[in-house]
């Protein structure tokens, strides 16, 4: 009887979970740096693929919908999406939409972070490898946890997708939100998952990456200490390290970034309203 009660509970929470994707992305947005909601009307789950990267399916037969991270620097206008279904492959357009970030201007004393010696720029294409690789982990979920809680307490200091200028030059924008909380805050979990990498890199400093299913991944940059390791499963809330200001900072912050099928797209269409 507890057997039964306890499989009856599973289905519900999953079924919950799966139908509530669509409410917690309401706010979501189809420009660059947003998230598509797609409908599928497909019975069966099927497999789908944006500029060859798998992305999330959500939902229930004749529901499913994919949830599609879109780049930063993507054009404007018709993109496209493969959906695999066993041995049949089809296309699904779908329209992305303008959005104006804007700029900011940051000066940093040290010149090494902004324009690094060809030592320093070995090491950074060095850790690209890494970092990229730690955004592309893909575990499958039935249950995926959409809504994310702020990793520390504090305002925003730097919004997500500014057109970043150091000293004056031209760099990427900003890929995530800079939270500012005092040195020593500690950091938790925005949701349950697993760590899938950790490192010191030189510009994103002590680093801890969290995949929470189909390729979702959380990434916080700049801590003091990391009290996790690769591979231990993490709960909601749960410590994974304190602030600091390692790596490319002016002062003490959290830089928290969200990732979909392996590229940063803006965290606050996961939060709360």
């Amino acid at each position: 009887m507890n057997r039964q009660l306890n499989l009856i509970i599973f289905i519900l929470t999953i079924i919950t979970c799966q139908s509530l994707s669509a409410q917690i992305l309401v706010g979501a947005e189809s420009v660059p740096g947003g998230v598509a909601v797609i409908n599928l009307n497909q019975k069966l789950r099927p497999e789908v693929y944006y500029r060859n990267k798998q992305v999330m399916v959500t939902g229930e037969p004749e529901n499913w919908q994919a949830i599609v991270g879109i780049p930063l620097n993507s054009k404007i206008g018709t993109h496209e999406l493969e959906i695999r279904n066993y041995e049949k492959t089809n296309k699904y357009k779908f329209e992305v939409s303008e959005k104006k970030y804007r700029e900011q201007f940051i000066t940093l004393q040290n010149k090494e972070m902004v324009n690094p010696s060809p030592l320093n720029m070995e090491r950074i294409n060095s850790e690209s490898s890494q970092i990229n690789q730690a955004k592309a982990n893909w575990s499958f979920s039935e249950s995926i946890p959409l809504e994310l809680d702020l990793p520390v307490p504090g305002p925003v200091s730097s919004p997500f997708g500014l057109r970043r200028f150091f000293n004056e030059q031209p760099r990427n924008p900003h890929s995530g939100l800079d939270l500012a909380s005092p040195e020593g805050t500690p950091i938790l979990s925005a949701a349950p998952g697993r760590v899938v990498d950790t490192g010191e890199y030189y510009f994103n400093g002590n680093t801890v990456f969290i995949e929470h299913g189909q390729g979702l991944v959380t990434m916080y940059c700049h801590m003091r200490k990391i009290d996790v390791e690769v591979g231990q499963k993490v709960s909601r809330g749960e410590s994974i390290g304190e602030v600091g200001k390692t790596g490319r900072v002016t002062a003490a912050h959290l830089h928290w970034s969200v990732i979909l099928n392996t590229v940063s797209v803006d965290p606050s269409m996961f939060l709360k309203n």
